[in-house]
Order: structure tokens, then C-alpha cells, then sequence
């Protein structure tokens, strides 16, 4: 059976803050930019998630897309929807919430729930200019 790639994508609107507390704020101003204002800011997120694997020939699915989103909902969307990522998110808590840092919490969030297939590839729109992707290692 030939390998598929199934991509379910959400949206979630979240706040944060870019700054190193090891570094003052000027350090931190010139290293995050307006990213780092105090107040902090936030980005209307779109996340695509890819699971690899084989179609199960029982149902013609690798996984049921109702359910890869009820667990994307359950383990990352609901505890990031309108929350500060600085303050709000358990799996976040000590991270500097940069998309990079985001996308490896979230695939930490992930991995272990999946009842089928591998995770392969996370990407994350902060806007239309600024695209993270976190893929598998082959």
C-alpha cells in the first residue's frame, strides 16, 4: 500500500510577547524588534497538521479527519484560541513563544495523541509574510 498524507487545518487567534528575561529591554528590542513590546501583541494563526502513513483497508482512511481535528482541537487549539502564550498555555510555560518554539510544543502536544499514522509536518502562518514549518526526519 502506497503511503499517504492526510492535512487537516485550524485557525486560533493568540497573544505574546518575544523577549529573553536574561536580557534587558533594550537587548531584548534589538533582538525581537516591536515583537518585544511589553504589552506584547497578537496574530490571527493558521496550523496545518500532516500525518503520514498507510490507508488502513478496512475503512479507505489513514485517519478520520473528524477525529484528527476533535484531538488538534483538544491538545492545542482550545488552550491557544484567545490566550496569551506567555501566560495562558501549560505546554508553553518557560518558552519563549517564537513560531519556531510553538510548532516544537505543539508537536510534543501531538504526537503521542495520534491513533494512526506519524506526525510529518506542522506549519504555522503567523500572517501572510511569516511561514514556519516542522517536518519529520526521515
Amino acid at each position: 500500500m502506497p503511503v499517504c498524507f492526510v492535512t487537516r487545518t485550524e485557525t486560533f487567534c493568540a497573544a505574546h510577547r518575544l523577549f529573553h528575561p536574561a536580557l534587558s529591554q533594550e537587548e531584548n528590542a534589538r533582538l525581537y524588534g516591536p515583537c518585544a513590546n511589553p504589552n506584547g501583541h497578537g496574530h490571527n494563526y493558521k496550523l496545518s497538521v500532516t500525518v503520514r502513513g498507510e490507508v488502513d483497508p478496512a475503512t479507505g482512511m489513514l485517519i478520520e479527519l473528524g477525529e484528527l481535528s476533535g484531538i488538534l482541537r483538544s491538545r492545542v487549539i482550545d488552550k491557544l484560541d484567545h490566550h496569551n502564550l506567555n501566560l495562558d498555555v501549560d505546554f508553553m510555560a518557560g518558552i519563549i513563544p517564537t513560531s519556531e518554539n510553538l510548532l516544537a510544543a505543539i508537536w510534543r502536544e501531538l504526537e503521542p495523541a495520534l491513533p494512526r499514522g506519524d506526525l510529518w509536518e506542522l506549519r504555522l502562518e503567523e500572517n501572510e509574510q511569516n511561514v514556519v514549518l516542522l517536518r519529520k526526519e526521515c
